[in-house]
């Protein structure tokens, strides 16, 4: 991680745990959002932002969805990560179908942060919205980067789709702190948790959350209200990792997710939507998720599973 701008230790899974073992998620840095009139200095302009990603993390892949159902291709570049955690955290190395960072000449992303704040402190996360003008991050939060290609960037969207519709904000918020909780957090904690009650609890959390996203699907078409939102977004991204990942090396395992009738054909309905199945690099997932040598000191990524819906 950095420390007042410089690295200073090879990456490690865990950020934090509580005195329980539980793990504990770092809290983002960079919260600025897009508007002209904001005083913040970042105006909705063509061209001018760029999205760095990782296809095999949930986070940044929410917003990648979120910026094609939005049809902000033409209007914001896309950067992509090398898979495969190494000892400086996220790479550029042009391999895997990843980039290199054509924008800033930057070997790993640490050092786009560093640009941004020479001293910052923290971990240099995906996914990144960046300034190409002001050479800054606008924002590394995957909730207000959904909130901004939803809302911000106004007349450059070509499609009209409202992720957060005001009349079911509520509802929304409502879903998405369980859903974040207990299924999307849910599957880290259960993974990099350090203690038997640790795992035990998240587990069940994880697998109660499905039990409820099951029972919710059972007679609805989504999960909040009778439209796509952000929410549907935010579920997609852990169900699509759960076969390939959460399932074996997150030891979330007491139940496959083809024992969900309702969650696995609401995921093959969001599969068939052309910005959700872009999302999903299956070789990318296992080949990050797989080199997390705490989790798989080996580095062999397996051949399976073979996955009929992918």
């Amino acid at each position: 991680m950095l420390v007042n701008g410089r690295w200073v230790e090879k990456w490690q899974p865990v950020q934090a745990s509580d005195d329980a073992g539980r793990f504990i998620r770092q809290a983002s840095g960079f919260r600025h959002r897009i508007a002209a009139d904001s005083g913040e200095g970042f105006a909705p302009e063509r061209g001018r932002y760029v999205l760095y990603v990782a296809y095999i993390c949930p986070w940044a892949c929410r917003t990648l969805i979120a910026l094609r159902l939005k049809g902000l291709e033409d209007a914001i570049e896309v950067r992509v990560v090398d898979p495969r955690l190494t000892e400086q955290g996220w790479a550029f190395s042009g391999e895997l179908g990843s980039d290199l960072d054509d924008l800033e000449g930057a070997g790993y992303m640490h050092e786009l942060y560093t640009r941004a704040d020479p001293a910052y402190t923290g971990r240099a996360t995906v996914p990144v919205l960046w300034d190409r003008a002001r050479r800054t991050i606008v924002n590394n939060e995957s909730a207000d980067i959904l909130q901004i290609l939803n809302a911000d960037f106004g007349a450059l969207a070509r499609n009209p789709i409202d992720l957060r519709p005001a009349a079911l904000v509520d509802a929304i918020e409502t879903a998405n702190a369980r859903l974040y909780a207990d299924f999307n957090n849910g599957v880290y904690q259960a993974g990099f948790a350090t203690t038997q009650a640790a795992y035990d609890e998240a587990v069940a959390r994880v697998f109660d959350c499905l039990a409820w996203m099951d029972a919710r699907l059972a007679g609805a078409e989504w999960l909040v209200g009778d439209r796509l939102t952000e929410t549907d977004i935010r579920a997609f991204v852990t169900l699509v990792r759960f076969d390939l990942a959460y399932y074996g090396l997150f030891k979330c395992n007491l139940r496959p997710l083809s024992a969900y009738a309702g969650v696995m054909a609401y995921l093959r309905r969001l599969l068939a939507i052309p910005a959700f199945a872009g999302s999903v690099r299956a070789h990318h997932i296992k080949a990050g998720y797989y080199s997390i040598r705490a989790l798989n000191p080996s580095g062999i990524v397996p051949a399976g599973p073979e996955l009929d819906y992918l």
